[in-house]
């Protein structure tokens, strides 16, 4: 048997939650065991536990999106992995566990020289970051990039990447805190969301605007992004963490010349898989080769998953939070 973080039913207060002893199933021909290390704990995760994300597993499920570990066992037709493989783990359930079964195509080799809680969470966070700056919002060297809900993970992925290709990067996030660890993260701005922050963008930009904005956050964020975004802007929808998914008057992106773009990194791969492999193999270089600087927040054991939960929950996160089983 081993240990899991079970979601029985749909909630918003992770009542719903308990680490229970699973009994171990067979594997199937093209499936692998691992044996889990370290899990992050993303944005999905808590949508997931309330039946808000896109993907609805069927309940009840193990959380838990991403994760690395050690492959102990192999099904008969495995061809590529062997027992002692350090890998890592890309799905959608499943990761906050002491072990899961997965098929091969969700697993990929560990980047040598990254520890297990590296490996655990750049993934999601990464990958969003670069099919949003580079496949779709052609982000170019030199072009200022705003990025809102910057001290989060995947907000930091997306300055990581944003002074990796050159761009000149706003960061805003919501406290003074997050905004010096910005600022030393590598930001050449920093900005509070509050209200009026396009005047600051304006000041910054020479009144030009920002050339491409990511917005993982939605909201009164994005109503005021339209209104300090370049002619010929890339405006990215990633996400509605604030909770409110905006509308945009249609004469705005007319006016100004803007695109709005909405990105799902997860699902771009899927409709193309070539690209979706080379944007993997593309992460996993500049990763391991430190070119890319993925921060970890916190580490919890799994008994403390909900208390993981509630730190990402309650925006307490900087980068990203992991559970070592």
């Amino acid at each position: 048997m081993f240990r899991s973080v079970v979601v029985h039913n749909l909630s918003d207060d992770f009542s719903n939650i308990s680490i229970e002893n699973l009994d171990r199933k067979d594997l199937a021909p093209d499936e692998v065991r691992v044996k889990v290390n370290s899990a992050s704990v993303n944005f999905p995760d808590l949508l997931m536990t309330a039946g808000l994300y896109q993907y609805k597993p069927e309940i009840p499920f193990t959380l838990g999106m991403e994760s690395s570990g050690v492959i102990v066992e192999i099904g008969s037709d495995i061809k590529d992995f062997n027992i002692d493989d350090e890998v890592i783990v890309s799905a959608f359930t499943g990761s906050f566990s002491e072990e899961l079964v997965v098929p091969e195509i969700k697993v990929r080799k560990k980047p040598f020289g990254l520890n297990w809680e590296q490996a655990s969470t750049y993934t999601v966070a990464y990958l969003t970051a670069y099919v949003s700056l580079i496949t779709k919002g052609d982000l170019k060297p030199g072009e200022t990039l705003l990025v809102h809900g910057a001290a989060g993970g995947v907000g930091l992925a997306a300055v990581d990447i944003g002074k990796y290709i050159g761009a000149k990067v706003i960061a805003v996030a919501s406290t003074q805190e997050k905004r010096d660890f910005l600022l030393s993260y590598g930001a050449d701005f920093v900005l509070s969301p509050a209200k009026g922050f396009k005047d600051h963008v304006k000041e910054i930009t020479n009144n030009l605007g920002a050339d491409v904005i990511y917005d993982p956050v939605g909201g009164d964020v994005f109503d005021e992004s339209i209104r300090c975004i370049a002619w010929n802007g890339r405006l990215l929808v990633v996400g509605f963490a604030s909770g409110r998914i905006p509308s945009i008057p249609v004469n705005m992106p007319l006016i100004k010349g803007f695109s709005v773009i909405g990105v799902r990194a997860g699902e771009y791969g899927r409709r193309s898989p070539q690209e979706g492999r080379e944007h993997f193999a593309m992460i996993d270089k500049l990763i391991s080769n430190g070119s890319l600087n993925p921060h970890i927040h916190k580490i919890y054991p799994l008994d403390q998953t909900i208390e993981a939960l509630k730190e990402l929950r309650d925006r307490k996160v900087i980068g990203k939070v992991c559970i070592n089983p």
